[in-house]
């Protein structure tokens, strides 16, 4: 993500104003005044605040900001003219004024069209059987006209009135979840109602649109890093299951404990990589390989869900025969940011393919040019978190 730099009361007042947009619809379906849709609490009106335009438009931001803050003075004042005794014309006056000259924009300009579910999110985690069978799904049924690498050259694309858009780029950040999924159960259309793209609602349910979902986002990483050598999205490590030596299967999240964690794809019969203090280390062996028992000192903890090593091919932008011998690092909060591919010198700061748009917090400096310390240092100092409609959260 590559977002014009914001003061950081501006990305306040925006993160504010998309949980507020989310409380609303909660508190309006917890007291019954609207009803839900897909098992979820429905966006009740056709617009929303445009956070994506507010994302890049600093000037619209800080008006519409003052415009706010103005608006709640008059709600003050009108609020002490009705409890006040005295001077009560007065107060009530000055609050028609205040009200009467905040400086609101233009409503098409900070407004955007809504749908019911605008606000929605996946109720399941990113996981490796959800990006799975989105794979399946979106190959039976969108790759003919989005391409097989999510870049919008199928091979129908080309008998389409419009071409379908990549998923390449930042195109899946600068939307919300909800609408993404709104758009595929219900299509989209042109600006003359003709439709662009049909629905899937007889066909997905609601659990197979946000599998497809995941895994575009898991496509996108990986288109994203053969085209600019940079992940535009923020991926999560999909929760999966980890067996260590002869232990049962944990739960990822459980197994990594907030700890840096190393993904190595490892090659049928190759030695287990010796553990680092600095990560967890997780192997992922090819599907039917089998990893071989090491000493105490090597990584002896392996992913054992099926079709790992796919989605991580996925999401590394590697082709599922050639991902023995990537690396991948996740940071302390379990989003993927690094990628080192077989035959790498060593990781370098070229690796980190996820990168923060935050002004960084000062780094420590690594010693004895360790070009690795280096490149943790810096993920540990410019964390990133989930975007939505071109906005961390």
């Amino acid at each position: 993500m590559n977002a014009p730099p914001f003061a950081d009361w501006a990305i306040a007042f925006l993160q504010l104003l998309y949980r507020a947009q989310i409380a609303l619809a909660h508190v309006l379906h917890a007291i019954g005044l609207t009803g839900d849709v897909d098992g979820q609490a429905a966006w009740p009106w056709a617009h929303r605040i445009a956070l994506e335009t507010l994302r890049i438009d600093a000037g619209l931001t800080r008006q519409l900001a003052v415009a706010g803050g103005v608006t709640a003075l008059a709600v003050v004042l009108a609020c002490l003219a009705l409890a006040a005794r005295k001077r009560r014309v007065a107060t009530a006056v000055a609050a028609l004024a205040v009200a009467w000259f905040a400086p609101w924009p233009s409503a098409s300009l900070w407004l955007a069209p809504a749908v019911p579910t605008s606000f929605q999110r996946d109720p399941a985690p990113f996981s490796v059987a959800n990006v799975m069978r989105g794979a399946h799904l979106y190959t039976q049924h969108c790759a003919a006209c989005h391409g097989a690498d999510g870049r919008g050259e199928g091979p129908l694309a080309a008998t389409l009135a419009h071409w379908p858009p990549t998923f390449a780029g930042t195109l899946l950040a600068r939307r919300l979840d909800g609408e993404l999924f709104w758009r595929v159960r219900h299509g989209t259309q042109d600006a003359h109602g003709a439709s662009t793209m049909p629905g899937f609602a007889a066909t997905l349910g609601t659990q197979d649109t946000w599998a497809v979902l995941a895994y575009l986002k898991a496509l996108a990483a990986g288109s994203g890093a053969r085209a600019e050598g940079a992940w535009p999205v923020p991926v999560p490590l999909p929760a999966l299951d980890v067996r260590c030596g002869d232990a049962a299967p944990r739960p990822l999240e459980r197994w990594r404990d907030g700890q840096r964690v190393r993904v190595v794809a490892l090659a049928p019969g190759a030695t287990p990589p010796p553990e680092d203090a600095r990560w967890q280390t997780l192997l992922v062996a090819e599907p039917g390989a089998s990893v071989p028992s090491s000493a105490d000192s090597r990584a002896n903890c392996v992913a054992t869900t099926a079709d790992a090593w796919r989605a991580f091919a996925t999401i590394a932008g590697v082709p599922p025969d050639a991902l023995a011998g990537t690396q991948l690092l996740a940071d302390r909060r379990g989003w993927l940011r690094a990628r080192a591919l077989p035959g790498s010198a060593g990781w370098s700061d070229a690796d980190l393919l996820c990168r923060s748009d935050a002004a960084a917090r000062p780094a420590a400096r690594a010693t004895g040019g360790d070009a690795l310390t280096a490149l943790l240092l810096r993920v540990d100092a410019e964390p990133v978190r989930d975007v939505q409609a071109g906005l961390a959260h």
